[in-house]
C-alpha cells in the first residue's frame, strides 16, 4: 500500500504488525484474558470496537465478536473510516482507474448472499448473510486489461493484504461487502468495507477494505506469506463447493 494515497492510513495512524509468533504467545495469558473478558466483550458486541482498536495485548483476537465472532487484527491498532472520508481505490491492469466512496459503493447494485462463516483456527458461525457489490462489478467497470491474471487487495490497517486469481475474483459469491447481518458492516467486523469471499476461509475475506489492484500474478497475502494456504477452499463439508469454477 502506498502511504502517500489519501484513502491509506498515515504512519502515525496504522499499528505496528503483529506477527503469528506474538498472536501465540497471547494463548499463554489466558488467566488474563478470562478476567478481561466480560468488559472486551460487551465493547466488541457493541459495535464500537473501541477496546479492540486500542488494545495493544491482541487478547481481542481471543474472544468471541458478537454471536460467535471473533476480533483479529495484525496491527496493534486500526483507525476509522466513515463515509466521510472512506475511499476504495480500483487500479493495476485496468483500463479505467477508479477511486470509490461509500455513498457510491451503495449506488451499485447490491447483492445478498447467505452462507456459514468458516475460519480456518476452527470457529463457525451458520447461516450469516452478507451484502455488497459483487467484485466482478467493480472490475467489470475498471475494464481488466490484458495479461491479468489475479487481483490484490490491500486494507486501511497499513499491514494486511489478500489476492485471488482473476477467476476466483469474478465468481458470482465474491462480494465488496458493506453490510453483514442486515445492518451496515461494523468498523469491528471490518467496516465500512470488506472483502467477503464466501466459497474460502475467513481469512481470504479482508477486512477494512481500501485497494483492489489487477496484477498479472498472484502474490501471497499477509497470512500466507507466514505459511496459510493461497487457495484457501473450504469444501463441501461445510455446505460449499470445493471447486474453482465460476
Amino acid at each position: 500500500m502506498n502511504p502517500s494515497r489519501s484513502d491509506g492510513p498515515s504512519p502515525k495512524d496504522a499499528g505496528a504488525p503483529v506477527g503469528r509468533r506474538l498472536v501465540l504467545a497471547m494463548l499463554g495469558l489466558g488467566a488474563a484474558g478470562v478476567a478481561a473478558a466480560p468488559v472486551l466483550q460487551r465493547a466488541l458486541e457493541s459495535g464500537l470496537g473501541a477496546v479492540a482498536d486500542k488494545d495493544p495485548t491482541g487478547l481481542t483476537g481471543l474472544l468471541p465478536n458478537g454471536g460467535g465472532f471473533r476480533y483479529y487484527s495484525v496491527t496493534t491498532s486500526v483507525p476509522k473510516r466513515t463515509a466521510a472520508d472512506y475511499r476504495l481505490t480500483v487500479d493495476g491492469l485496468v483500463d479505467h482507474p477508479a477511486t470509490h466512496t461509500l455513498d457510491s459503493l451503495k449506488a451499485l447494485p447490491q447483492t445478498r448472499i447467505v452462507r456459514d462463516v468458516q475460519c480456518v483456527t476452527g470457529w463457525r458461525v451458520p447461516q450469516t448473510p452478507f451484502e455488497g457489490v459483487r467484485l466482478s462489478t467493480l472490475l467489470d467497470a475498471a475494464g481488466v486489461g490484458p495479461g491479468a491474471k489475479a487481483v490484490r487487495f490491500t486494507c486501511f490497517d497499513g499491514a494486511y493484504s489478500e489476492s485471488l486469481t482473476l477467476e476466483q475474483a469474478r465468481r458470482d459469491d465474491v462480494l465488496v461487502a458493506l453490510r453483514m447481518r442486515d445492518e451496515p458492516l461494523a468498523h469491528a467486523h471490518g467496516g465500512p468495507v470488506r472483502l467477503y469471499v464466501a466459497p474460502m476461509y475467513f481469512y481470504k475475506s479482508a477486512k477494512w477494505l481500501s485497494g483492489i489492484t489487477v496484477t498479472d500474478s498472484v502474490r501471497p497475502g499477509y497470512w500466507e506469506e507466514l505459511g496459510y494456504d493461497v487457495d484457501a477452499w473450504v469444501g463441501r463439508s461445510n455446505g460449499r463447493d470445493d471447486a474453482p469454477t465460476v
